[in-house]
């Protein structure tokens, strides 16, 4: 979730100037990720340069001398120690969102990267958009003029698909709209610029037996994340259960994007975290990211392997 605010105290100041919107100065800093506010980390590990990058909201000082927002990332060798923020995603003075700037995340598609993040502003509903670069670094720059998913509905939290070479936008279509949030999946252009097809939704936050929280009446859906295991199609997707934020784990019964989609009994972590996505270490292990707690001091967690139990520490990580 990321209805209480943005990352930290970390700002980029910038003055008008470059191609991708402004000239940037950026106070990079090394720090330990057990200092780090996180939310909805999502790490991508790239093998050119044998660097893993984390991807964040920030903010950046703008002409006027207000703070406005952006994307950011960091950069580590081990996971633990981070440098950075360097920008990734700054936009132009026409760009049309100017608020939100939540949930970053990057795919490699097709020798480039994408960037999908959710924005809002005052005149159009918020939306996942989808930005291009060369590399993890960026600088990433729109591919469309206003976000891929449906412009009538609230949306958040887009995630790529890519099955038999199609590509596809999963994303949450927001409580907000609906009360009983959904889990939505859009068929994309090859190019991933625009939709091409109807919404089709995949699941309901309230098909989830491990949900709902004490006195909550609407459904929450946050963060899903597809992969492959064993043959199976499965997807990470974040709600609240009675400990708080909670993620779970949902299956597709044909091994296909558009399900039908059954739900595991129990959450994989109901320690008020989640917004969960996974990615393989340089040495093959494998991790899945979320933050916890999920107010106050919310920071990165590994969970390492398949067995999926709640653990602070993983091989030495951050306490």
């Amino acid at each position: 979730m990321r209805y209480l605010g943005f990352l930290g105290s970390i700002f980029l100041v910038c003055s008008a100037g470059m191609s991708y919107g402004v000239e940037m100065s950026v106070p990079v800093a090394v720090r330990h990720r057990s200092s780090m506010a996180i939310r909805d980390p999502f790490i991508v590990p790239w093998q050119a340069n044998k660097t893993y990058y984390l991807y964040a909201s920030c903010s950046y000082k703008g002409e006027d001398g207000k703070n406005k927002r952006c994307f950011g990332y960091y950069k580590s060798k081990d996971l633990n120690m981070w440098e950075g923020p360097f920008p990734a995603f700054v936009p132009g003075k026409d760009f049309w969102a100017t608020k939100d700037f939540w949930a970053p995340e990057v795919h490699e598609y097709k020798g480039k990267f994408y960037l999908f993040a959710t924005m809002n502003s005052e005149t159009r509903k918020r939306g996942t958009q989808i930005m291009r670069a060369d590399t993890p670094e960026g600088p990433f720059e729109p591919i469309s003029e206003f976000p891929q998913t449906p412009a009538e509905w609230l949306c958040l939290d887009g995630t790529l698909w890519v099955e038999e070479g199609k590509p596809w936008m999963v994303y949450c279509h927001e409580w907000l709209d609906v009360q009983d949030g959904t889990i939505e999946a859009i068929p994309l252009s090859d190019d991933l610029s625009k939709a091409i097809g109807p919404s089709t939704t995949l699941f309901k936050g309230s098909s989830a037996p491990w949900g709902n929280g004490p006195g909550r009446k609407t459904y929450v859906t946050d963060g899903p994340f597809l992969f492959k295991r064993d043959g199976e199609l499965l997807m990470l997707w974040s709600s609240f259960g009675p400990s708080g934020y909670t993620t779970g784990l949902a299956k597709s019964t044909t091994g296909k994007v558009l399900g039908p989609w059954t739900q595991l009994e129990d959450p994989i972590f109901c320690v008020d975290g989640g917004h969960s996505s996974r990615f393989k270490t340089f040495d093959g292990r494998q991790m899945t990211v979320l933050h916890a707690p999920n107010s106050g001091a919310t920071r990165m967690v590994f969970l390492e392997g398949e067995d999926w139990i709640y653990r602070p520490v993983i091989d030495g990580l951050a306490k």
